[in-house]
């Protein structure tokens, strides 16, 4: 999460609200997409299909709309650590944590994001300190975590403490890509986006070909190959769309306001229609790690400090 200053007072119309409510419901839906079909597609498959497909839809989309905004002179070789970083590594380790642990729970431990921007941002770039404030943030982060994955440890549940630990590390991978993104700030958003998905999908076809053999896989169901889909040309491509939309409306500060609403629209679909059930560990790691990204935001508190 980068915070910066400037986009804090830029006001927000009903459009706008609207926009950033439909992302978070939208990357919300990727956790339950994403826990219907890995049980049927292979992981390293899903995030094959994922990526190659919401490539191929940007594509179509930049030939059919012809922004007029160039690509920037950028060779092709950031695009695909971008690619790796950003969407290829998260995918796959979200998906294989995903066959074990649901749709709410995953999407919990994935709110950790801008915390690991947060600490590689002020580790890698000359970005603003970490104040007391954000280092009290990043602690109910980690405690949020530490009390869902010690409630796994002690359940002895191997295979849901190794489905947390891998989507963790899925969100340090958002939160390196986070920090090496920044590089590609003067380029055109959807150009970039675009070419991280070509860029994970050159990745992601060996080795999906190398360790999951997708050609000799049973027919998905109807379900999985819908949720695939969806994933694809929702969660994927019509997010990106509407993601940089509003950075360019309301700033990604405003637009940071997501990481709030993904858990809710996840764990609510997972409730109706997977039969998921938080824990009380898990319902405090969630308090805890909502806390630790109010924290970080800073607006809340200030408003109610200053009355604002």
């Amino acid at each position: 999460m980068n915070i910066k200053k400037k986009s804090d007072n830029i006001p927000i119309s009903n459009f706008d609200w609207v926009m950033i409510i439909l992302l978070g419901v939208i990357w919300g839906t990727s956790f339950f997409f994403a826990r219907v079909a890995v049980l049927e597609i292979p992981p390293l498959t899903l995030t094959l299909l994922r990526v190659g497909i919401a490539g191929l839809a940007l594509h179509v989309f930049l030939l059919i709309k012809k922004p007029k905004n160039t690509p920037s002179s950028h060779s092709f070789l950031p695009y695909i650590i971008m690619g790796l970083l950003n969407c290829a590594l998260p995918f796959s380790l979200l998906f294989i944590g995903q066959q074990y642990i649901g749709a709410g729970l995953a999407s919990i431990i994935n709110a950790m994001t801008p915390v690991w921007t947060l600490i590689f941002a002020q580790i890698f770039t000359s970005d603003e300190g970490i104040s007391p404030s954000k280092a009290i943030g990043i602690g109910f982060g980690f405690f949020g975590v530490v009390l869902m994955m010690g409630d796994a440890a002690f359940e002895g549940a191997n295979l849901k403490l190794f489905a947390l630990c891998s989507v963790l590390c899925a969100t340090i991978s958002y939160g390196v890509a986070g920090v090496f993104g920044k590089r590609f700030k003067s380029a055109s958003p959807v150009y970039s986006a675009r070419g991280q998905l070509f860029g994970a999908t050159l990745f992601m076809l060996p080795i999906s070909f190398i360790f999951e053999q997708p050609w000799g896989l049973s027919f998905p169901s109807q379900y999985a190959i819908f949720s695939f889909l969806m994933l694809a040309l929702v969660c994927t491509a019509l997010a990106y769309l509407i993601y940089f939309k509003s950075l360019a409306q309301v700033g990604a500060v405003n637009t940071s306001i997501v990481t709030l609403i993904v858990p809710t629209s996840a764990i609510g679909l997972g409730i109706i229609f997977l039969n998921e059930n938080l824990n009380s560990y898990q319902v405090i790691g969630l308090i805890c790690i909502s806390l630790c990204i109010l924290i970080l935001d800073g607006r809340l508190f200030k408003r109610l400090l200053h009355g604002a």
